[in-house]
């Protein structure tokens, strides 16, 4: 399986990242207030971040169109994924929020696939750029 998740093209990552993107801001401007009290995170900060993944998602949809990705789009991408990631894990350390266990889990599970996706998102550019210098 991994072999697999390994070479996904660029575009198939981006596409990927902007699908769940979408739909992690959908759940959390839908949800947002039913989902503050179980994980113990401020209803504003689900909203407003969900609110914020749409149009990064849309963003990450508009880098993967083109037939040549552009380099500084996707290093946009991938840092805003590093820069989330980092927050998330920030967020309880810095006891900037007192989630649930719940909530916990669910900061660090949704980091590590945003990690996962800007790793990969990492591979699958740096292969394009051997490709091209090559």
């Amino acid at each position: 399986m991994f072999d697999i998740v390994s070479r996904l093209s660029l575009r198939n990552v981006l596409v990927l990242d902007a699908v769940t993107c979408a739909a992690m801001g959908g759940l959390l401007l839908v949800a947002g207030g039913i989902l503050a009290g179980p994980l113990g995170l401020p209803h504003d900060l689900l909203f407003y971040a969900g609110l914020l993944l749409l149009p990064v998602a849309a963003f990450m949809a508009l880098i993967a169109l083109p037939a040549r990705t552009s380099a500084l789009g996707v290093a946009i991408v991938i840092a805003g994924n590093w820069l989330w990631v980092a927050a998330s894990v920030a967020l309880p350390i810095l006891g900037l929020v007192a989630p649930t266990a719940l909530g916990l889990a669910f900061l660090l599970v949704q980091a590590e696939a945003v990690s996962v996706l800007a790793i990969l998102e990492q591979r699958a550019f740096s292969g394009r750029q051997a490709t091209v210098a090559g």
